[in-house]
């Protein structure tokens, strides 16, 4: 069989969302009869059926429903591959996928460095979509709850869990919570809200949130809102990925940068720490 073709493809998604020719037809900006033809012709080529028809309803077969999941996953992958060679124009330039909060410093840090300076950022809650549809070369990704299903990654750094009250909750003044205690606020979301950090940080305040965020949101909370350290939560570990296929120059030039920059903060924190301590002893 020859290798069908991308309208072909279209033309059967188009039909299989809507079940209904005409509808799909339109969607298509086609005539019915064209596109019933090109759907038997294709279901001939294959040797399926693909779709069951009356006058009355159009249904998918079951091989249908399994070319229908692949049409999808085909059509979305050609996609992200113009999107990534369209990017090549610029070879050095990257688009970085972020969730909003997360690990501001460091990254403040890193495209602020000549090093990896000039890269763009895509903020963005669903960032492993992101890569895969192309909108991102590399994302932020935290590791053991998004989906690096296809991707290659580079552990990065860790940030601890704080818990976010409003400045009056009777927890705020705590040196540190467990999550049982946040649990008692009927407010409380284990899950930040998919909004901007900004919105959580005024819903804590309004007293509709009590939540968990990492250290880089928590160093950028107002005065109206208290971010305590949860005990029984283990820090999230970050790690950049990138599509499995997809590395380019720029990507291994930035991982490389990128974990060199926070071993810099690392040790800069240690020494600071260390003078702190030598100022409180003398």
């Amino acid at each position: 069989m020859d290798r069908l073709e991308t309208r072909e493809l279209d033309y059967f998604v188009a039909v299989a969302e809507e079940l209904h020719f005409g509808k799909a037809a339109e969607r298509l900006g086609m005539a019915q009869p064209p596109l019933s033809r090109a759907i038997s012709r294709l279901e001939r080529r294959m040797g399926v059926l693909l779709l069951e028809r009356n006058s009355r309803r159009v249904a998918l077969t079951d091989a249908g429903a399994v070319f229908l999941d692949e049409c999808r996953r085909l059509l979305d992958s050609l996609d992200a591959a113009v999107r990534r060679a369209q990017r090549v124009r610029q070879p050095g330039r990257l688009v970085m996928a972020v969730r909003p909060g997360t690990a501001s410093g460091l990254i403040a840090d890193l495209l602020r460095s000549s090093e990896v300076g000039g890269h763009d950022v895509l903020f963005t809650h669903d960032r492993p979509a992101a890569l895969r549809d192309g909108r991102a070369d590399i994302a932020l990704l935290c590791v053991g709850t998004d989906d690096l299903t296809g991707l290659r990654t580079a552990d990065l750094t860790e940030e601890a869990p704080f818990a976010l009250v409003p400045r009056g909750h009777p927890l705020a003044r705590r040196t540190a919570v467990t999550v049982a205690e946040l649990g008692q606020d009927a407010n409380f979301a284990p899950e930040c809200p998919p909004v901007g950090l900004d919105e959580i940080v005024d819903r804590v305040v309004l007293g509709r949130l009590v939540t968990v965020v990492g250290t880089g949101a928590a160093e950028r909370i107002s005065s109206e809102v208290a971010a305590v350290p949860v005990s029984d939560l283990p820090p999230t570990r970050l790690a950049l990925a990138w599509p499995e296929g997809a590395s380019r120059p720029a990507v291994t030039a930035f991982v490389r940068s990128a974990r060199a920059a926070e071993a810099r903060r690392v040790l800069d924190a240690k020494d600071l720490d260390a003078k702190d301590r030598d100022a409180a002893g003398a």
